[in-house]
């Protein structure tokens, strides 16, 4: 179903302002309104003029006429009482500009027949839906006279349908690990968790993760950048990358209110197949303190990892760059722990949707992983101390918090 929710100027004035901050709004629908069909599940909001008594309002609106002014998503159907029910649409963002429905010019006039009686029929009640056929009507005609909606619209139908997670898929893997680093460092930083979360996939296999994002219509400070544009002449240290045509980077920027910034640069610098796994590294940039982490995907079914060759010489590598820190010289610059390196050892169940939770498993300062190598704890099933680490099961935003 796609639902429109008809107010007053009056309840539109009322609630505004809270929408603005909490992106939510919970609204009763009218008894025996059928909810089986779950459809589009987007929700249309429309400011009802038609009974307004006094003219046009201080936001120029028509005085006789009904706008869609607001958009979101049903998150949930809620049930109050034995047959009373709600909608609790999240998240919410208001239209570039108000999109007339009635007039010669409005939305209703450019729909064939039977599809403009089911709009009406909608809009005749509080609340009220349409089916597939007339939705996809409906999105013609908004967007043939709107294109502007066409990114609202997207962004929307990607909060609701995230895609799944192939573990067996290399590219799949790639991306959800990257997936989860973006995610740790929103959260690190305390930006929004879904400012880097809608995502469909890139048209290219050794695309990042980045490529694929559908950014927040409302987020104007969001760019992106191939490498060999944005990064330019000004950074010598990738003019490698730039000279190579298979590497693909993608840069995004978020800024809030108070004027932090957080940038993040996506980089895949090798073939999807013979990925070792993602790097993360977080620079603190007022205090000049950094921290890298290495993902390490545990096997699904026994969330297990076979240390090898491999492992201990990235673990060598870490060293390398931990050695290269300084000792604190100043108060802000004292740490709890003087590791800056991690590892994150983590699985994903398959067929896993995207969604804002990291994912499970834990981080392992690099100093604490060398003491676990040498004790039995980590023994494998044949006794070989080096064979396998066993992850206990725990979610990393946890870990994350006491790590960091």
């Amino acid at each position: 179903m796609t639902y429109i929710v008809t107010l007053t100027p009056e309840q539109m004035a009322d609630n505004e302002d809270d929408w603005l901050i909490s992106e939510r709004f919970t609204k009763g629908l009218p008894t025996g309104l059928d909810t089986s069909d779950t459809g589009t599940r987007l929700v249309f909001l429309v400011r009802d003029n038609l009974a307004r008594s006094a003219n046009s309002g201080s936001d120029g609106l028509a005085e006789h006429g009904r706008f869609i002014t607001w958009m979101g998503s049903v998150q949930r159907i809620n049930t109050v009482g034995p047959v009373d029910r709600s909608v609790t649409i999240e998240p919410m963002r208001r239209c570039p500009e108000a999109v007339p429905l009635d007039g010669p010019d409005g939305i209703l006039a450019s729909l064939p027949s039977t599809h403009r009686r089911h709009v009406e029929r909608a809009l005749s009640e509080s609340a009220g839906h349409c089916g597939m056929e007339t939705w996809q009507a409906l999105q013609e005609a908004l967007l043939r006279r709107h294109p502007e909606l066409s990114r609202y619209i997207d962004w929307l139908l990607a909060q609701l349908n995230p895609l799944d997670f192939n573990v067996e898929d290399a590219a799949d893997r790639a991306w959800q690990e990257q997936r989860d680093a973006a995610q740790t460092l929103t959260r690190v930083t305390d930006f929004p968790h879904s400012a880097l979360s809608v995502w469909g996939r890139p048209a290219s296999r050794e695309e990042p993760y980045l490529a694929g994002l559908i950014p927040d219509p409302v987020e104007n400070s969001l760019i992106d950048h191939d490498v060999r544009v944005g990064l330019g002449n000004q950074v010598p240290r990738f003019d490698d990358w730039r000279q190579r045509g298979d590497v693909r980077c993608d840069i995004h920027v978020l800024e809030d209110s108070t004027g932090r910034r957080l940038e993040v640069v996506n980089v895949n610098a090798t073939p999807v197949e013979s990925r070792l796994g993602t790097d993360m590294i977080y620079y603190h940039h007022p205090t000049h303190s950094f921290v890298l982490v290495q993902y390490k995907r545990l096997e699904p079914r026994r969330k297990e990892y076979r240390v090898n060759k491999q492992l201990l010489d990235q673990m060598d590598r870490l060293e390398q760059v931990s050695q290269l820190s300084t000792k604190p010289a100043r108060s802000h610059e004292w740490r709890l722990s003087a590791d800056a390196c991690f590892l994150k050892f983590a699985h994903w169940r398959n067929g896993a949707a995207s969604s804002t939770e990291l994912a499970h498993g834990m981080y392992i300062p690099l100093s604490y992983a060398r003491i676990l190598l040498e004790d039995d704890c980590t023994l494998g099933p044949k006794g070989d101390a080096s064979s396998a680490t066993r992850g206990q099961s725990t979610t990393s935003s946890d870990r994350s918090s006491r790590s960091w």
